[in-house]
């Protein structure tokens, strides 16, 4: 067992820089040390651009490369099964970005092979590693609030970018499939219980593309819940979630990005208590949680079976929308 944990980068994507690249500097445990891109040139520009030692001409490449102990996965929604898949039989441990795979029936196929691997795979809801939703999970598990009666979760921001992958019915895009999906997990977080579907209303792009969406919820205890993901609607930019109880409400500001800007509002008996916490991005506590479990072993919360169960309530939000599930991208 090493040390550390070196951590090689499938594409040359976006989000790579915020979510593994920057946290690894100052990270005394973790290293990136390989990008591989589909075009040589492209992942060559990558890794002179952000300080990446070896550079790989495929994915496949950088999936047999002795040097990578754990590989960031970034690809398109579609493409994440498939490569998390590919890096579990390599033997790498795995980083895969939200949402987990293309629908809830390939979900379960890497769950199973995540967990006849002994290897770790996390899905990467950055947010959940930041101390306010840690205090979320406090408050709730506490159980301070009484019953619930409701929970709700918004994820709404602008992307008018139409012919972003986020929009690509075979890249298995949708605002479900991409605010969605944190919308989701915060839902269940409030609810403490998998939740069905009750009704779901899309707002389409495309004949298959959902650019906003609202779903009713029901949790089995009785308390219903709802949740609201667009990237381009009238709501342009909500981030939040609620959970009301009978002895008061939980009320949170952003906990998507608490880095930026954040608050919970604690309302009990009347009386109202306000919380912030510090600066630190969500993504440097996140990969804190990925090298602890690689190397010590630490439990977390967002494994592969949890994003089954998250993915579940995704195609069930869908199928009552009346859209087709997403598919994996040949």
């Amino acid at each position: 067992m090493t040390d550390h944990v070196r951590i090689g980068v499938l594409g040359a994507a976006t989000i790579a820089p915020a979510a593994v690249i920057r946290p690894a500097r100052s990270s005394t445990v973790a290293e990136v040390v390989a990008v591989a891109a589909r075009s040589a040139d492209k992942a060559q520009a990558f890794a002179d651009k952000h300080g990446i030692a070896r550079v790989h001409g495929s994915y496949e490449d950088l999936l047999a490369d002795p040097a990578v102990d754990a590989v960031y996965n970034p690809l398109p929604n579609g493409l994440h099964g498939k490569w998390t898949l590919a890096a579990l039989a390599a033997g790498k441990h795995v980083l895969c970005e939200k949402p987990f795979t293309a629908n809830a029936a390939e979900a379960a196929e890497v769950a199973a092979a995540a967990s006849a691997s002994g290897l770790v795979v996390m899905e990467a809801f950055h947010y959940r590693y930041h101390p306010l939703a840690m205090r979320v999970d406090e408050i709730m598990r506490s159980g301070v609030l009484g019953p619930l009666r409701h929970v709700e979760a918004n994820v709404c921001f602008p992307l008018p970018l139409f012919s972003n992958i986020r929009y690509d019915y075979s890249l298995a895009g949708g605002a479900m499939m991409d605010a969605g999906c944190y919308a989701v997990h915060m839902a269940r977080l409030l609810g403490g219980e998998e939740p069905e579907v009750r009704s779901a209303t899309a707002l389409l792009r495309g004949p298959s593309i959902d650019r906003a969406m609202r779903a009713e919820l029901r949790f089995p205890s009785g308390h219903l819940g709802s949740v609201h993901a667009s990237l381009w609607s009238s709501t342009v930019l909500k981030l939040s979630m609620k959970a009301i109880g009978e002895n008061g409400t939980l009320s949170v500001f952003n906990p998507l990005g608490p880095q930026t800007l954040h608050r919970l509002s604690l309302k009990l008996k009347g009386r109202t208590s306000t919380e912030t916490f510090g600066k630190r991005a969500t993504y440097a506590y996140q990969l804190d949680a990925f090298t602890d479990a690689v190397l010590n072993g630490k439990p977390f919360p967002t494994t592969a079976g949890d994003a089954v169960k998250n993915m579940t309530v995704i195609d069930s939000i869908y199928r009552a929308a009346g859209l087709p599930l997403r598919q994996p991208t040949p």
